[in-house]
């Protein structure tokens, strides 16, 4: 019979694991569809925006194209990681660590990298490696455009006043709850489209091209941000929403062969009860 309580306690705790990975599910399926929503809308501005900048850009010269544009030898890079502040979402997190470590190590060796990490999980395993220049856990308490800009001010005046040559983003784009895609990009400096002979042919500038791009650069860099972070913060529902349905099958697949095992144990139990029974009536009788 202690074989037989071990396995209903463990039958007993398999059940309690269930109800908490199948709630986290539930949860992460309901911030999923909000978030997934709110990346979809955004991105075609986003999109169009990034489009319209780097094809004007194009088209400046010289310092036309102000501080942001300009491409210097790179010695000092700032690589921004994109990871959650919590766990039990399947290989969310461990991609873009390991996509980071391996630029800092291999793209860039021999530079001067430094992190900045948006996620405590992200920080946990790279501030054990490398310099991080800044780390924000709080942001996803309160996901807004306005709560991201000042990051993307400080990393704009980084850019502006040498302090990085180059700065990437590394994060998980959403394309649906079951793939998210480890996506690496440039953030500063901007890089201009392939200049075309009709790049500008379907625009009318005023006052001047110079002054337009001037002022579209940082909302559109500020843009850029927010919709990388946005992006991560729909892969990390639906990467965690599709490891606590992996979870919740696979607790339930143990738990049906656990009672299987458990009713064999029982049955066999109860029949040597039968046969000891048999045996001493029988032994009584003689």
């Amino acid at each position: 019979m202690a074989n037989l309580k071990e396995i209903r306690n463990r039958i007993s705790s398999i059940g309690s694991t269930m109800k908490i990975t199948s709630a986290m599910k539930m949860v992460s399926a309901a911030k999923l569809k909000k978030a997934q929503d709110a990346i979809v809308q955004m991105r075609p501005y986003s999109n169009k925006l990034t489009e319209l900048l780097q094809n004007l850009s194009a088209t400046l010269e010289g310092d036309d194209g102000g501080v942001y544009t300009q491409q210097r030898e790179v010695n000092k890079v700032l690589i921004v990681t994109i990871t959650s502040n919590r766990g039990l979402c399947g290989g969310f997190n461990s991609s873009v660590i390991k996509e980071a470590a391996r630029m800092a190590k291999i793209k860039y060796a021999g530079k001067d990298v430094s992190m900045l990490t948006i996620g405590k999980k992200g920080n946990d395993i790279l501030s054990k490696t490398f310099s991080i220049y800044n780390f924000e856990s709080d942001l996803f308490d309160d996901l807004t455009f306005e709560n991201t800009t000042p990051f993307a001010e400080d990393l704009m005046e980084q850019f502006a006043n040498g302090n990085f040559d180059q700065i990437d983003l590394v994060y998980n784009r959403f394309k649906n709850a079951a793939t998210q895609i480890v996506t690496e990009e440039q953030y500063l400096p901007i890089i201009p489209a392939e200049e075309t002979e009709d790049a500008d042919a379907d625009y009318i500038f005023e006052p001047n091209k110079t002054e337009i791009v001037k002022g579209l650069i940082p909302k559109a860099l500020k843009m850029q941000l927010y919709k990388a972070i946005r992006d991560s913060y729909a892969s990390e529902h639906g990467a965690r929403m599709t490891a606590m349905h992996k979870a919740t099958d696979n607790a339930t697949e143990l738990r049906d062969d656990l009672l299987l095992v458990y009713n064999k144990a029982r049955q066999a139990s109860i029949t040597n009860e039968i046969l000891e029974i048999v045996g001493g009536a029988e032994a009584l009788n003689n």
